[in-house]
């Protein structure tokens, strides 16, 4: 049965448009033509061999930043569709949070935290944000991608909002595109973009215990005992004995999945009945996320999430990796920023009449557009004299 449409759900028809203006498709909603624009950017295709945890070479089973964003993708459309939004406004949002993020997962991103301090700082959303505003080029018309209102509202909104962020130098970029082009950065996005964020959460906290299953750094029935998962385990072994352990860690995982979702989809009309939410822009102007956890979840979550930070971000074999993906990126970053001219000849083109930050935030822009790989063969090549040979 196809749930009735939310009266707080975005429509396609009411899009508040581009800011360029394009003619429309005759055969895609606005928000599903940007999903195509997404998932046929180069940014999105670099996302495969972009890492979550694991560095690409370490094995093929883990998950990249183009397989999260699938999953996350999934479980966005899944759960706009049972509460009745827009399900391409969602999928999109999903497809798109992650662009920004540098080589080697967060290690990445706070090594150029650290090299882009004092030239306007770095964040991984607002890379993001100019990936499909300005660094995609495409298009003889317009940078960027010329998506629509609302999604780059929920690219760059979907945690909430972000007025408190626009002093921070690495949020500057924002401020100016919202001088131009309006994004009502003080108030909550769509329903949709809340969806995508949560669905974010689902995904990557259930497939990190997945990936640390597999990669050894915890055992299965070492999670027994920790909120979500571990009632998830016992029932998996109690439903199926002597069922192999591969088999009943996917069976665990897929049950948290469930649970989660069923807990987002209960909190959040619980919401939107208790705050009488009954258009999109009602959505905007609460005081609190419409779609959420129950607090028992969050609070399972947290417990949860302090047990992989243990076991898993904090494990010795992560840290080493960390650890050298951070120096790689550093090395990298220095020798750009003293030598421009070993920078690929179109970036060392757009050095060209910048200032230091200018030309710092070219280098960035480069760098955080690697992926795991490249990133290793590019400084083999800059840092190792075989490389010449």
């Amino acid at each position: 049965m196809i749930p009735t449409k939310a009266p707080y759900a975005e429509d396609a028809s009411k899009s508040r448009g581009r800011k360029v203006a394009e003619a429309e498709s005759l055969t895609r909603t606005p928000f599903a033509r940007d999903r195509d624009r997404i998932i046929h950017c180069s940014a999105f295709r670099r996302l495969k061999e972009k890492t979550q945890v694991f560095v690409a070479h370490e094995g093929d089973h883990f998950r990249t930043r183009l397989t999260h964003s699938l999953e996350v993708a999934q479980i966005a459309r899944s759960l706009a569709t049972a509460l009745g939004l827009d399900a391409d406004l969602a999928e999109t949002i999903a497809l798109a949070h992650d662009l920004g993020h540098p080589p080697f997962g967060h290690a990445g991103e706070d090594e150029l935290q650290i090299q882009m301090q004092a030239f306007g700082g770095f964040d991984h959303n607002v890379q993001t944000f100019r990936v499909v505003t300005k660094l995609e080029r495409r298009y003889p018309r317009f940078e960027g991608l010329n998506l629509t209102w609302e999604t780059l509202e929920g690219i760059i909104k979907h945690n909430g909002p972000v007025t408190d962020k626009l002093e921070r130098p690495s949020w500057s970029a924002i401020a100016e595109f919202d001088v131009e082009y309006g994004l009502r950065l003080d108030g909550w996005a769509s329903a949709e973009a809340q969806v995508a964020a949560l669905a974010d959460d689902i995904a990557y906290n259930n497939h990190d215990v997945d990936d640390g299953v597999q990669a050894g750094l915890f055992q299965l029935d070492e999670l027994r005992d920790i909120p979500l998962i571990g009632p998830h385990v016992v029932s998996a072994v109690a439903d199926y004995p002597g069922c192999d352990v591969g088999i009943l860690r996917l069976e665990a995982v897929r049950r948290m999945i469930g649970a989660m979702a069923d807990d987002v989809l209960t909190e959040t009309r619980r919401r939107a009945l208790a705050d009488n939410v009954g258009s999109p822009e009602d959505v905007r102007v609460l005081d609190h996320a419409l779609v959420a956890f129950s607090r028992a979840m969050v609070e399972d979550l947290s417990a949860l999430r302090a047990f992989l930070m243990e076991r898993m971000y904090r494990h010795w074999k992560v840290n080493r990796t960390r650890s050298q993906a951070r120096r790689m990126l550093a090395e990298m970053f220095v020798l750009f920023m003293g030598e421009p001219d070993v920078l690929p000849a179109e970036w060392y083109a757009r050095t060209q009449g910048r200032d230091q930050a200018g030309c710092a935030r070219v280098v960035c822009d480069y760098i955080a557009g690697m992926t795991d790989r490249y990133a290793i063969e590019e400084h083999r090549k800059l840092f190792h004299l075989d490389s010449l040979h």
